[in-house]
């Protein structure tokens, strides 16, 4: 059986918090509240949101990682 690009970009697998599906279901539940308190989030806001959250926390990722190979007291080894 032969999978397409388009399915095996699905199979790969990510953390969740690099998921702008996640995010931006997230923000759409959180959107009401926002509302409630006089802030409304139209769907392209929503989106900009999701997307900056998105690259927020993978830098944040990658910054704690490095962080944490600098500080490391032990090598990395097989």
């Amino acid at each position: 059986m032969m999978i397409n690009e388009e399915e095996k970009d699905m199979l790969e697998m990510k953390p969740w918090y690099q998921s702008k599906t996640v995010w931006g279901a997230l923000i759409a539940m959180a959107a009401p509240l926002f509302g409630r308190a006089g802030l409304e989030l139209g769907g392209a806001e929503q989106a900009e949101i999701a997307d900056a959250l998105t690259t927020l926390v993978g830098t944040l990722g990658g910054l704690l990682a490095l962080y944490g190979r600098l500080t490391a007291t032990k090598g990395v080894g097989g």
